[in-house]
């Protein structure tokens, strides 16, 4: 409050006694209003100061900021750089301009620069779209069983008779003699079946947390099962088999075929079939017509919708057998015999499954390969005699 109006005020205080009421009243009533007019005027003058200096340091922490922005876009220019951030932070000043206007001391404001969004912005795992059929390692193309004929049995042992060579012969009758004698003589071949099994034991919780486990093993089981039992009967094929006798030099893998069909058939054994390893199939392919006059299979062999053959014979593939070695032969003579066929079971009371949440699978089967007729089949080699 000035001192003019202290003055004025301490007049009136000190007429009190001489004047009426309503004169008191009446100049205390002249004094505020002359003190409300007086404290406006200074209250807006304080007020505009006051609005200069916070106006004044705006504009300098503003203009702070500009010059940050206009030396950063300076340094992205000469860079060659494409400068987006510089937009998004003028924008965030503009948009946010009362909020930076009032900053002062004690009263902070925070501004952030929104940019595009990308898989660092996710905490966690994308979603997934899963495949329950597992990938499997594929299974061999042909089998020995693919080939043979079955024969079921009770037993574990399966007997068959064998013809041998005899004596005699049949043979036109002179009038007035004998006619001629012939005689048989028979061999009784055993066989004793034996199982070719296999088991894998797994945990509950797996089985739980794996759906794919219930087609799965029983896929993969059978499939190793096959390799196992190719793996026995080959070596018992290769045992029994008649092994070949050509000769096979200066002669090409076809003419080596050929030569051991027409000595089947010179027994009277049809071939139906021959089995060799996929690199030989597919060099028979690369026949060349004589050296360096390219490619060219002979007439006979023939390749119809992926099946090779010669004569109508087909060539099958099998990884089972051993390194250039090949079958000819009439396969009819050769038998699978099957005491129990094949089976999978899967248990959980096995062992000690019942208390450790285990579950067993087995595959299992007891057969035997019997080749009837050993001179029906040939085992071969492409480099040997």
């Amino acid at each position: 409050m000035d001192e003019k109006l202290l003055a004025e005020l301490a007049n009136i205080k000190s007429g009190l006694e001489t004047k009426t009421t309503a004169e008191v009243k009446n100049a205390i009533d002249a004094f505020e209003v002359k003190m409300n007019a007086s404290s406006k005027v200074a209250f807006e003058t304080e007020l505009k100061s006051v609005k200069e200096a916070l106006e004044a340091k705006f504009a300098a922490d503003l203009k702070l900021v500009q010059d940050h922005a206009d030396k950063l876009d300076v340094k992205l220019q000469e860079k060659s750089v494409e400068v987006k951030n510089e937009d998004t932070l003028v924008k965030s000043i503009n948009d946010n301009f009362e909020g930076i206007k009032s900053v002062r001391k004690g009263n902070a404001f925070q501004t952030k620069a929104v940019g595009n969004m990308t898989l660092a912005n996710l905490t966690g795992d994308a979603p997934r779209d899963y495949n329950l059929n597992v990938v499997m390692i594929p299974g061999q193309m042909v089998n020995v069983s693919d080939l043979v004929g079955s024969v079921t049995i009770e037993g574990g042992t399966y007997t068959y008779p064998r013809e041998g060579a005899g004596e005699g012969s049949i043979a036109a009758q002179t009038e007035g003699s004998s006619k001629s004698q012939r005689d048989y003589d028979f061999t009784m071949v055993d066989l004793a079946t034996n199982f070719i099994a296999g088991f894998t034991r797994y945990s509950k919780k797996m089985a739980n947390n794996l759906p794919f486990l219930t087609s799965f093993i029983p896929n993969a089981l059978r499939r190793d099962y096959a390799i196992a039992e190719n793996s026995i009967f080959n070596a018992v094929l290769a045992a029994a088999a008649t092994a070949s006798t050509q000769i096979i030099t200066g002669k090409n893998k076809i003419e080596m075929l050929l030569n051991e069909i027409a000595t089947q058939e010179g027994l009277n054994y049809p071939v139906n079939a021959i089995v060799l390893r996929p690199a030989d199939y597919w060099d028979i392919l690369k026949t060349e017509k004589s050296t360096g006059a390219g490619y060219g299979l002979p007439g006979i062999v023939t390749l119809e919708g992926g099946q090779l053959r010669i004569n109508g014979i087909p060539l099958l593939k099998a990884n089972w057998l051993a390194a250039n070695k090949y079958y000819v032969g009439d396969w009819s003579r050769v038998n699978k015999i099957v005491t129990e066929g094949l089976s999978l079971e899967f248990s959980e009371t096995e062992g000690t499954n019942f208390v450790t949440n285990n579950i067993t699978a087995r595959i299992e089967a007891q057969v035997g390969l019997a080749v009837e007729q050993p001179a029906a089949i040939i085992y071969g080699d492409f480099t040997a005699v």
